[in-house]
């Protein structure tokens, strides 16, 4: 039970040294334009690697989920709105699943 306190100190101490170090080295605003744009698509790049293996692992079979993936972006790239991407990667997989994969 005493290794459980360690290991929660550990993660708050490196916790705090992430969000801390920035603010303390980076005082005055940044102009570089590459860590600017480097910075920008960090939350976006973040979300992606989270969500990706999600959508290939959610089904029975992986082919069905990279179908919707690829209904799902070329949707989105129409401009399709959420609901309507979301509807249309749900109804492939339903298909898929329900049809074809075995």
């Amino acid at each position: 039970m005493s290794n459980v306190f360690g290991y929660i100190a550990v993660m708050a101490l490196v916790t705090y040294l992430i969000r801390m170090v920035p603010l303390v080295l980076l005082k005055k605003e940044i102009t570089n334009t590459w860590v600017k744009s480097f910075l920008y698509y960090v939350p976006y790049v973040t979300l992606a690697v989270m969500t990706f293996p999600a959508i290939l692992e959610a089904t029975d079979s992986p082919a069905s989920g990279a179908a919707a993936l690829a209904a799902a972006v070329i949707l989105a790239y129409r401009g399709k709105s959420l609901i309507q991407v979301a509807a249309a990667a749900c109804a492939v997989v339903f298909v898929l699943e329900l049809f074809l994969v075995r």
